[in-house]
Parts: C-alpha cells; structure tokens; sequence
C-alpha cells in the first residue's frame, strides 16, 4: 500500500500513520459513510478519507485509487473495490470476518 497524503475529516494524514496501531484500516475513499462495520469496529479502522490522485505502485507503475481498500497491520492491501460494484460490502463483511472475526451482519446492502 502506497504511503499516501489523505484528506480526512479530522486534517491531513498519512496511510502509514493508520497501521501504528496495528489493526486493519478499511480505507473508504468513496462516498463517505458507505461501510457499517460495526459486528467488527473492535478489530477493524474505518477511514473515510480522499485522494484524487493516482497511485505509484512498484513494478505498475501509475494505476486508478481504488473507492476502498482493506490493509492488512503490515501494509498489504487485502481486498480493494473500484467505484460502487453490487456485492462489494457483502464481500468485504465476509472477508473481514474470516480474518480478523466477529459476528455476520443481516440486511447488508450490497
């Protein structure tokens, strides 16, 4: 995950700055407010933040933000979403759940 400048509702922050705490950050940089994560809030971070620019990752280069994406504590990106796609907040639920725990969610939109 690149170490980006975000914009976030309390000021300026730097991604990095996120994993001191060593729990996964759900770095929302679409509509803010578009995750519920409440079964999991005790293990996971929610960030609703914005970044217009592309990132620069090794080896590709210059490539479109993503509208969210899962961090793992040690920085790797597990589980990213472009732009509003059905399904997505099911999946992310799903798979924060298998990796970090907590209880499903009933009525998820999608």
């Amino acid at each position: 995950m690149p170490d980006l400048d975000l914009v976030t509702v309390g000021g300026p922050l730097r991604v990095f700055a996120l994993l001191h705490q060593a729990r996964p950050v759900l770095l929302n940089l679409g509509e803010p407010g578009g995750f519920d994560i409440t079964p999991w809030a005790d293990r996971v971070q929610l960030v609703d933040a914005e970044y217009a620019d592309p990132w620069e990752l090794p080896v590709l280069g210059a490539v479109t933000a993503p509208a969210a994406v899962l961090i793992r504590p040690d920085g790797h990106v597990v589980w990213g979403r472009r732009g509003h796609q059905p399904g997505t907040h099911r999946h992310a639920d799903h798979l924060v759940r298998t990796a970090y725990g907590g209880t499903a969610r009933r009525g998820t939109p999608g």
